[in-house]
């Protein structure tokens, strides 16, 4: 009965194996490239929310300190990624998106 139960569990994992890299090739082959697009484009809006809301922080005040306060609570996570990234120095290849 063990070896039955033995087998049937290398079975198992052996097709849980050829399932994930299956998807993982379908994966690839449909949606990866619309996947990152649009994850670097929700980096780029997330961005340029975070600069309208506390540019004063960079120093581009666009809004009055008020709403930036009342939103501060939730945008502290996200804080010194954000500035890392906007004082990051940036060359011309950095804005080039190369698709081949």
């Amino acid at each position: 009965m063990t070896d039955f139960s033995d087998l049937l569990f290398r079975l198992r994992n052996t097709l849980d194996g050829c399932r994930k890299a299956l998807n993982e090739v379908f994966y690839g082959m449909t949606i990866r490239e619309m996947d990152l697009e649009l994850k670097k484009e929700k980096a780029h809006l997330n961005s340029l929310f975070m600069l309208m809301s506390f540019g004063d922080l960079a120093g581009l005040p666009l809004l009055p300190p008020y709403y930036s306060m009342r939103l501060l609570p939730y945008i502290m996570p996200f804080y010194k990624t954000w500035r890392r990234n906007i004082l990051r120095e940036k060359d011309l290849t950095d804005s080039i998106a190369i698709d081949v």
